[in-house]
């Protein structure tokens, strides 16, 4: 009777140890993908470089059918590389990278690569502005004085044209609250 009570009670016990065992994390591996949904906003006019900003992991994150880091966890992120839009061909951008994740109440520093954005390009459009200012200067004033006229006309063109491209230029970058980013780790962790 007793080895059988002894029998029951050791298979209740690993029958409640072995999920409590299942999830108590591993190592997540070079290459893993890690979605994180952002808790506040960002934006690359006023981001530093080193700037943190916190968030929550997307969805688990499972290594060989194992949850290693569960939905939910907090994450720090930090502002990788930012740039404001400059006024003329400086485009913006806005990049991120996972710095650490915290599974149980203990944080693990994570190496991983970086997420974001740069905003297109503005040379070819600022080139339209500034040229087809420089042209129709030029038009202007050869109608109204002639070659020498054409040629005062374009540079006043051009500098409308240029004036023109600066003032509708800036375009900033922003990732508000909720903004869903993947990362994928470049070196192993183990999460206990």
């Amino acid at each position: 009777m007793n080895s059988r009570i002894r029998l029951v009670s050791i298979f209740l016990t690993l029958a409640l140890l072995l999920p409590a065992l299942a999830q108590a994390g591993g190592t997540i591996p070079a290459g893993v993908k890690i979605s994180v949904v952002t808790d506040q906003s960002v934006n690359s006019k006023t981001a530093k470089a080193g700037q943190t900003v916190t968030g929550s992991v997307a969805h688990d994150v499972t290594v060989d059918g194992k949850v290693v880091i569960p939905k939910g966890s907090p994450v720090k992120l930090t502002v990788s590389s930012v740039q404001a839009s400059g006024r003329l061909s400086t485009p913006a951008k806005l990049y991120l990278r996972l710095r650490s994740v915290t599974v149980g109440g203990k944080t693990y520093t994570i190496a991983t690569s970086s997420a974001g954005r740069t905003e297109g390009g503005k040379g070819k459009r600022d080139a339209g502005f500034i040229g087809g200012g420089a042209a129709g200067g030029a038009i202007i004033g050869a109608l109204a004085g002639g070659g020498k006229g054409a040629a005062i006309g374009a540079g006043a063109g051009a500098g409308a044209g240029t004036a023109g491209a600066a003032v509708t230029g800036k375009k900033d970058i922003e990732f508000p609250a909720e903004t869903r980013l993947a990362f994928t780790t470049r070196a192993a962790v183990t999460i206990n």
